[in-house]
């Protein structure tokens, strides 16, 4: 299994500036009436040392009192329209740029070589599009806004009381000295932690879904106990992972909830003084004691999602690692000349191990129907994703036409070749979307027809016929309808070339014989390369190409490898007892 790589923090910054970037409107309007949120709520404690003042002062009147009482109502009222405006666009800009990060991710992951989702560890990449997807979109919609309205609150608050006097200013500064010492310490630490806790969560996601997929296989075997053992160690490291980046926290939160009290008691302390000195009123003292506790709620704000922001840091640095996966390399744009395959010297080797294909050396006529044949670990399938396009081969040329196989962009590499293997899917939706992925623009009647063709005759029996949903609260396909579903699927893309890598392997005989013939039938103007242990499809091909340890060691009709009495004619003997 390959692992999904991560981004690098520079790389998130950029990603994360690009969403902002992409939907500036809302935000530039989100911090201006922030702004004037912030404004309206710096009034009151103002507005309130006038008061005390004016009480004090002795010049206090009735009517002043109520006139600056009135003034505090107005600017709390104002404040909390503007900030509820200033909320709403701030929800609507996150849940735009988390629609963003959806279909970002969904592209990326439906760009990625069929090579690499199949060498990922599958629970890796389901973590990634769920529980990482929905953090970052979470975070988006949430805390961005927030932690933007929190930081302008924060800063006009701390304006404010430099304003009324810099010396409680600076007192008051130093009395919050201790939140970036404990921050800083916290995020040397907490991406490390936050990326493991993910890594974790994605084996144990793995481990689970491997289990769950291949329980009858633990059942026959009796492997309950070991695959308890596993998931039990994944499970244990999930906690450990999960108890760090608690502990983190557990030191960063405390830190911070003393660090509001100490500023607020500074100020009052030297306020105090400066007031008995006759250097500074008691209303501005009040008020400065009022912005700091004022304070308290924004950082309090920013801090709570900071934890938010590393955790969802972390995943977005897996969400965008996709990026970093190379796309499939497109180097031919010209549309090959005819359909024919030339396979010349090809070498082959899964992920820097020794070769498995060995100079390969192969021409595939238009229209030819084609077997490959040849013992487990021959290299057939190797070689049929190859002729597919799937992988590129190591050494050697293979191409359509004149132009490379592999080099071809992904629409029209599946004009020319359809790799239809044992492994498929059934889609949760209609029996009519399951089949128009491969012909968007056809018709009910093609969808019935292509069903047909492949002996999908309980396609006739369903109870909302094309419209009937399959997988989840809808109908389930046993293994061969799915099959037949498959293969309608190649019917209706109508390719120039299909490889059939055991596709039929889970119909019955007389099933799989009557679906290659009808497939056959259908494509009797394509060209049909069929990787099969059933050698009756041998002996109904043009021609029979045998594998044996990676090499192609015969080819020719059946009737003349029999004859030759090699080893195609040996797996004939054996075939027939």
């Amino acid at each position: 299994m390959t692992a999904l790589p991560i981004a690098g923090r520079a790389h998130v910054r950029r990603a994360a500036g690009r969403l902002i970037a992409d939907d500036r409107r809302a935000v530039v309007l989100m911090v201006l009436l922030n702004a004037l949120a912030a404004v309206a709520g710096l009034a009151g404690p103002w507005l309130l040392g006038r008061i005390i003042d004016t009480v004090t002062g002795g010049r206090a009147s009735v009517t002043a009192v109520d006139q600056l009482a009135l003034a505090i109502l107005l600017c709390t009222v104002a404040q909390i329209v503007l900030a509820r405006s200033a909320l709403a666009v701030g929800y609507r800009f996150g849940e735009r740029t988390a629609a963003r990060v959806r279909e970002r991710f969904l592209d990326r992951a439906l760009a990625l070589p069929a090579a690499v989702i199949e060498r990922v560890p599958a629970g890796d990449l389901t973590a990634r599009g769920t529980g990482d997807v929905g953090a970052v979109a979470s975070t988006m919609r949430d805390a961005i806004p927030e932690v933007l309205i929190a930081a302008v609150q924060a800063l006009f608050v701390l304006v404010a009381v430099f304003l009324l006097d810099p010396l409680l200013g600076g007192v008051a500064l130093l009395g919050l000295s201790a939140i970036p010492v404990a921050t800083r310490w916290y995020l040397r630490r907490a991406r490390t932690a936050y990326l493991a806790e993910g890594a974790a969560g994605s084996v144990l996601a793995d481990e689970l879904a491997s289990t769950i997929a291949g329980t009858r296989t633990v059942e026959a075997l009796g492997l309950q106990k070991r695959r308890l053992l596993v998931a039990d160690a994944a499970i244990a490291q999930a906690r450990r992972t999960r108890l760090r980046t608690l502990f983190l926290r557990s030191v960063l939160f405390p830190v911070v909830d003393v660090s509001y009290v100490v500023p607020v008691v500074a100020v009052l302390l030297v306020g105090g003084g400066l007031y008995i000195n006759g250097s500074l009123t008691l209303g501005a003292v009040a008020a400065c004691a009022l912005y700091l506790r004022q304070l308290a709620v924004p950082l309090d704000a920013i801090l709570i999602w900071l934890e938010q922001l590393q955790s969802s840091g972390a995943s977005f640095a897996r969400v965008e690692g996709l990026a970093a996966i190379p796309r499939a390399v497109v180097t031919e744009r010209t549309p090959p000349a005819d359909d024919r395959i030339e396979v010349r010297g090809v070498r082959y080797a899964y992920e820097g191990d020794r070769d498995v294909l060995h100079g390969v050396d192969l021409t595939v006529r238009p229209g030819e129907r084609l077997a490959l044949v040849g013992p487990s670990g021959a290299g057939k399938s190797t070689l049929g994703r190859l002729l597919a396009g799937v992988d590129r081969p190591r050494a050697g040329t293979l191409t359509v036409g004149g132009v490379a196989i592999a080099g071809l962009p992904p629409d029209l590499l599946r004009r020319q070749v359809v790799l239809v293997t044992q492994e498929h899917h059934v889609f949760r939706d209609a029996v009519r979307d399951n089949l128009t992925l491969a012909a968007p623009d056809a018709s009910d009647d093609d969808l019935r027809a292509a069903l047909a063709v492949v002996g999908a005759d309980w396609a006739d029996e369903l109870p909302d016929g094309l419209d009937t949903p399959l997988g989840g609260a809808g109908l389930t396909l046993n293994g061969a309808q799915a099959q037949q579903l498959a293969l309608a699927r190649v019917v209706l893309a109508d390719p120039h070339t299909v490889v059939l890598d055991e596709a039929t392997a889970l119909l019955d005989p007389t099933t799989a014989r009557a679906a290659e013939r009808s497939l056959a039938a259908v494509l009797h103007d394509r060209t049909v390369i069929a990787i099969a242990h059933r050698l009756q499809t041998a002996h109904d091909a043009d021609r029979v190409a045998v594998m044996a340890a990676g090499r192609l060691v015969e080819l020719g009709t059946h009737d003349e490898l029999v004859a030759a009495g090699g080893t195609y004619a040996d797996l004939w003997r054996t075939w027939h007892g």
